[in-house]
């Protein structure tokens, strides 16, 4: 039900390139340039520059581009709907997800989800600005998300789980096995920031407890967050999530005054969610309920 013209455009578009766009829907580089050819041809415009870096949008086709992304996601919801009345278990989720949820939770929940509905394909996009992440669900790009409440669109979220926030410091640091990190500390030490857009929950979490760090470093990478402060460049505050099975020897120590962030996965409604999103969320919910009651008794989450 697709129409494959306008996912060809979409995918170009968000990869820059027609190689990579025709890698991921599975076609040939030609099949593609197929498509967007002919969809130029109905638009009666030019819709790419193309040249040795790539494919770049023109003008008109930048304008164009939300109108296209609405098209797509309605036919995506209608065939979805189609797929229930028809009592078929088929079609997509598209899941949008930030760094420490793919890594420590998305790998046993998709593997649970797939093994419960075989007939429904996930689709997982990355993302660390939660700004972006709530405007794709607004849009109805993605399906569902994991996000940090609070959510400053107009979504319904469902809580899953408390993270705490932790002092990563390297472990040869004097307070390396301390019970917590003084606050004072927190203001004097050089502090390496992980950079995750216009929201962090970090951030507010410094305001909450009235420090104003020594910043050192501005980075948008845990792992390089990390690696930096296991080789003694500085301390850093991250989540639990990301904290869990570090590749890098670190200490983690609650702060002075101990705190948490909320996890949880939103969605535009409820009520218009298909079916399959909606086995999704059960799934995820189940799944993130009994990691942690694994973890709880000794077993690994």
């Amino acid at each position: 039900m697709a129409n494959q013209r306008y996912e060809a455009f979409l995918h170009v578009a968000e990869t820059g390139s027609f190689k990579e766009a025709a890698r991921e829907m599975g076609y040939t580089q030609a099949g593609v340039s197929y498509l967007v050819n002919a969809l130029e041809k109905e638009l009666g415009c030019p819709l790419f520059v193309r040249d040795y870096g790539g494919a770049h949008l023109t003008s008109e086709a930048a304008e164009l581009l939300p109108w296209i992304q609405d098209v797509s996601n309605a036919e995506r919801r209608l065939a979805a709907r189609v797929g229930e009345v028809r009592h078929l278990e088929a079609g997509t989720v598209h899941v949008t997800t930030f760094t420490s949820t793919a890594i420590q939770w998305l790998p046993g929940i998709a593997k649970a989800f797939s093994a419960q509905h075989p007939g429904i394909e996930l689709r997982i996009t990355l993302d660390d600005d939660q700004n972006e992440l709530e405007e794709m669900l607004w849009r109805g790009d993605a399906d569902c998300g994991f996000v940090v409440a609070p959510v400053t669109r107009k979504l319904e979220a469902i809580h899953l789980r408390e993270d705490p926030l932790l002092v990563a410091l390297p472990c040869d640091h004097p307070l390396a096995n301390a019970a917590s990190f003084p606050l004072e500390r927190m203001a004097e030490e050089p502090y390496i920031r992980l950079k995750s857009g216009a929201f962090s929950e970090i951030d507010a979490l410094f305001k909450q407890l009235g420090v104003q760090p020594k910043m050192r470093f501005n980075i948008d990478s845990d792992y390089a967050v990390m690696s930096m402060v296991s080789a003694g460049l500085g301390y850093s505050v991250l989540p639990g999530l990301i904290l869990r099975d570090a590749p890098f020897p670190l200490a983690a120590l609650n702060p002075e005054k101990p705190a948490r962030r909320r996890v949880g996965i939103a969605l535009r409604s409820m009520d218009a969610a298909s079916a399959a999103t909606r086995a999704f969320l059960d799934v995820t919910r189940a799944w993130v309920e009994q990691a942690y009651a694994d973890a709880a008794d000794g077993r690994s989450a």
